[in-house]
């Protein structure tokens, strides 16, 4: 009889462990890794692309740039300076030219990616640690933005932080967008017509 007891007891006991593991919260699960290529989706008034962002080799500059698009500072800001067979360029200036100055400080350098066409980087000062928010889209090859062979790490070059994996053909219309607006590059490389971000949307 005391046997039978006990075990209906530890088979009430197992039942309840059970329903409470079952009833746990999605965070109290064990933490699952970070995705190391998260992707964004840019909507613009030319048309949509994607980028798939490379956690795994530029963390900090991926940070800043999903910091920056969840708080929403890229939506409105336009493509302020397109130089052909070079790069695109965008981040905290609107279509009027105006300046949004960004809310956060300068990150350090990630220079790690070549800049291949196609890529995804940060622009900056000639401070090596002094990108903020602007970035641009490299047209073509340009070994010229790489960390130069034999510096210190992450002293020289460009950080990119990821590729453009959908709408290269968006990005090869900007490219080719007539000249003459306003931006802090001047008439010679500011689209005469804006072209403007929409949203930048966190693809889930």
């Amino acid at each position: 009889m005391k046997g039978a007891m006990m075990n209906r007891m530890r088979i009430f006991a197992a039942a309840i462990i059970v329903m409470l593991s079952a009833a746990l919260p999605a965070h109290a699960a064990a933490a699952q890794p970070e995705d190391p290529h998260p992707k964004v989706r840019v909507e613009t008034s030319m048309g949509n692309f994607t980028i798939a962002l490379d956690r795994a080799h530029a963390p900090a500059t991926v940070e800043n740039f999903l910091t920056y698009v969840r708080e929403g500072h890229y939506d409105g800001m336009a493509f302020y300076r397109v130089v052909p067979h070079f790069v695109v360029q965008t981040g905290s200036y609107d279509a009027e030219g105006e300046y949004h100055a960004p809310a956060h400080a300068p990150i350090p350098l990630e220079s790690g990616l070549p800049n291949l066409s196609g890529t995804v980087a940060m622009a900056r000062a000639d401070e090596p640690a002094s990108a903020i928010a602007e970035w641009f889209i490299n047209l073509v090859d340009n070994g010229a933005l790489d960390a130069k062979p034999g510096a210190a790490p992450n002293t020289t070059g460009y950080a990119v932080f990821g590729t453009v994996s959908e709408g290269m053909d968006v990005i090869d219309r900007i490219a080719r967008t007539p000249l003459g607006g306003t931006g802090p590059f001047g008439a010679s490389a500011a689209p005469a017509t804006p072209v403007v971000i929409r949203q930048i949307k966190i693809v889930e």
